[in-house]
């Protein structure tokens, strides 16, 4: 347990990098069909050698309940790819972060309901460490509400959905990984999401510009680390105490932000950081015992 925290904190800095580097993609005004292939092409390959050397399926991974479970994964990361990048298409970003950040919330609770009806998330009811993560989950959505965020228009409603989407696909992931390695699960789930949305839209896929080129070539090579890393938390610390160390991401992705998007950081975002980071030591100090 102690290798595997310094592990899950890289996961936690890497995913804060990837928020950065995504929204610099939207921003260059791609379109969805060239987003969802050529980053989903981009991770493929960059997978692919390391599978070579890592590839691990288990026989029950091709039991009829754990094949439907897995074309459900990814067909919701399909909708969710869509809903989320949607609602980033917003000229004010500001609106829809903190409907964005509630996905942690979403993905403790519904661990958490989970872990009463089936014996794969049994592990997911240490109710100190789900309390810290709950708080930790609320303070990260409010250090980004303010009032006049509080109304719905599309966008709102498609980051809502986005955001349930990918909470419930990582979720339902869990179950899975008892039957493949990190890099093997995630390297078949972006290969059969890259088929799909391919052979959808094949014909309408137009190239884009150098620098997106390479942001995509970017965030494909740092989403695998960041991934396997995640679905390597949840084998070993559980899909609650993992989003919990995960959401210290948002403390590096303040610095980020500041650094190269030149955006201020608040005394709202100082006290929520604090409050964050002594949320995540506590429950790693529970977790240990």
């Amino acid at each position: 347990m102690p290798l595997v925290m310094p592990i899950a904190f890289l996961g936690a800095l890497l995913d804060s990098i990837l928020s950065i580097i995504d929204k610099k993609i939207i921003k260059s005004k791609i379109t969805f069909r060239n987003y969802v292939v050529y980053i989903f092409l981009s991770i493929v390959v960059f997978a692919l050698p390391l599978v070579f050397f890592f590839w691990n399926v288990e026989p029950e991974a091709i039991e009829l309940k754990n094949l439907v479970i897995f074309m459900a994964i990814v067909v919701i990361s399909i909708f969710a790819n869509f809903f989320v990048f949607y609602s980033l298409t917003r000229e004010d970003l500001s609106e829809i972060e903190p409907i964005r950040l509630t996905t942690p919330l979403l993905i403790i609770l519904l661990a958490f309901i989970f872990s009463f009806f089936f014996n794969s998330y049994e592990n997911e009811r240490n109710y100190s460490v789900i309390i810290l993560s709950l708080i930790a989950s609320i303070t990260l959505v409010v250090a980004h509400t303010k009032r006049h965020h509080l109304y719905f228009n599309k966008y709102a409603l498609s980051a809502v959905i986005g955001s349930f989407l990918v909470a419930f696909e990582l979720v339902l992931s869990k179950p899975l990984l008892d039957y493949y390695n990190p890099i093997t699960f995630y390297f078949l789930r972006s290969l059969c999401i890259l088929i799909i949305t391919w052979a959808v839209f094949q014909r309408k896929l137009t190239s884009v510009k150098e620098k997106t080129r390479f942001l995509i070539l970017l965030l494909g090579i740092m989403a695998v680390f960041m991934r396997v890393i995640l679905y390597y938390g949840y084998q070993t610390l559980g899909i609650v105490f993992t989003t919990t160390i995960f959401i210290s991401s948002t403390v590096f992705i303040y610095i980020f932000a500041w650094i190269y998007l030149k955006e201020k950081i608040t005394l709202r975002q100082i006290i929520s950081s604090v409050i964050i980071l002594i949320c995540v030591i506590a429950a790693i100090v529970v977790g240990a015992r």
